[in-house]
């Protein structure tokens, strides 16, 4: 059985407040990203003293420290040992050492920018593919999964909507292309649905044998041809025939790790907390 808990700004970038929220709730899974005007990975000591505070007073677990490591970047663009490559490698070992100070077991990170065509034959592989962007991702992970191994850390992928790893088979075939034990899947089904994997069928399938580390549930609503998202209340999107049965998959495979609501839904004038509030009880009585 999943532990249940949250992307804390999905209630508020005021994260005490979150963290009342979240016990009010039952959940004591804060999976951290933006906590008040910085992202994670960019606090100075007193304030991660501050942040460890309030995890105490609140008697909260951290699931994941959730950076946005390796996102929006090309990997034509980039090469290992360079300016933008190094910031970002100097941001996950800031995010290492917050997990290990908060005792989080999971790190993100993310797979540079989507490229659409990754593999292909009979031709495709002329004129659609990405040429050597698959490989490229690779070797500029490897330096990453390295880091991991040697600060004893595990991190995650996610699989998301405008990057590299799009779907839970494509986390699995980079895992094992790095032949890793340091790297597993962040499974956001929703924005799987983008890529078209259907997230009660065969994402899980993918994930069998210990590749899944963490998962962020949401509801939208997507319109591939028309470039369009629209986030919805959990069950009420695309994501709703698919809720139950992701549950029961989940058992099966014995996933034991934590699950946090994304609460990226805004209600028509009202806030993220709103949304958060339309979500959560479907949230527990699905995985709880």
């Amino acid at each position: 059985m999943a532990k249940l808990g949250v992307i804390t700004d999905g209630i508020s970038t005021d994260f005490e407040h979150a963290l009342k929220i979240m016990s009010q709730n039952n959940l004591d899974q804060a999976e951290l990203q933006y906590l008040w005007d910085k992202e994670v990975g960019d606090f100075d000591k007193s304030e991660i003293d501050k942040i460890e505070e309030l995890l105490k007073k609140y008697n909260m677990d951290v699931s994941c420290i959730s950076r946005h490591n390796f996102a929006g970047v090309g990997v034509h663009e980039v090469s290992i040992g360079d300016d933008t490559y190094n910031h970002h490698m100097e941001k996950l070992k800031e995010c290492i050492d917050m997990a290990k100070r908060f005792n989080s077991p999971l790190v993100r990170i993310m797979s540079f920018r989507k490229e659409m065509v990754l593999f292909g034959e009979h031709g495709a592989e002329k004129w659609n593919v990405s040429d050597g962007a698959w490989n490229k991702l690779v070797e500029l992970l490897t330096p990453v999964v390295k880091l991991a191994k040697e600060s004893n850390i595990m991190l995650v992928v996610e699989t998301g909507n405008n990057a590299m790893i799009t779907s839970c088979f494509l986390g699995r075939k980079l895992i094992d292309d790095l032949d890793t034990k340091h790297l597993k899947v962040l499974w956001d089904p929703a924005n799987a649905l983008y890529c078209g994997e259907n997230p009660s069928k065969n994402a899980l399938d993918s994930m069998e044998g210990g590749y899944l580390g963490h998962v962020h549930m949401k509801d939208v609503e997507v319109s591939i041809h028309q470039a369009k998202i629209k986030c919805v209340a959990l069950g009420e999107g695309q994501m709703a025939p698919h809720l139950q049965t992701i549950s029961e998959r989940l058992d099966q495979i014995g996933y034991d790790g934590s699950m946090s609501l994304e609460s990226v839904y805004r209600p028509t004038e009202g806030n993220f907390e709103d949304g958060f509030n339309a979500s959560i009880t479907k949230f527990k009585n699905l995985y709880s």
